[in-house]
């Protein structure tokens, strides 16, 4: 599914696996002590192979980790990017805890980079959707909705933000979320 928007821009969501999908940015789910994971992490550092650990453990030793709602960068090691974006999501608490505001807040972060890089193309997983029990019927349309408002914007440089979902459920889901019936 696509979505357009002025000067070219699009939105898209498909099926697949992040680490395949050409892009200049990917994001990755990360964790806020950057220290690998399982889901899409453990995928894109598999993928990625050992230098992004590396560039992540130089990070971690100065900053600590990274909050959540924001994102630090390294360089895509074997992945089909030139950069990978780990964002930190929230864990699901209910929808009580401003989970919204910190979701919306990682998708802002990466775009931010992205236009602080001149990147053209950024793929995002569905964040904090796994293990972090965000439902995604309930996280799909505040992702969706801080790709939209980035994509609206004249002058950035982002002319595509692709989601690349696990399944065709979450896709399903994301669907409903761009095109409200």
């Amino acid at each position: 599914m696509e979505k357009r928007f002025p000067g070219g821009k699009r939105l898209r969501l498909v099926v697949g696996d992040i680490t395949r999908v050409h892009a200049d940015a990917i994001v990755n789910a990360a964790n806020s002590s950057l220290a690998g994971g399982g889901g899409v992490d453990g995928a894109i550092h598999r993928a990625g192979g050992p230098s992004l650990m590396r560039e992540l453990d130089r990070i971690r030793a100065q900053t600590g980790g990274c909050p959540t709602g924001s994102a630090v960068v390294t360089t895509a090691g074997n992945l089909p990017a030139r950069f990978v974006f780990h964002a930190v999501g929230p864990v699901y608490r209910g929808g009580r805890h401003n989970e919204a505001e910190l979701l919306a807040c990682c998708h802002r972060t990466c775009l931010s980079m992205a236009e602080e890089r001149d990147l053209r193309v950024v793929s995002f997983p569905a964040i904090s959707t796994g293990v972090y029990g965000y439902p995604v019927e309930a996280a799909a349309p505040v992702a969706l909705a801080a790709a939209r408002a980035h994509l609206e914007r004249e002058g950035n440089c982002v002319q595509e933000i692709v989601f690349v979902l696990y399944d065709q459920a979450t896709y399903d889901a994301f669907a409903r979320a761009l095109e409200p019936r």
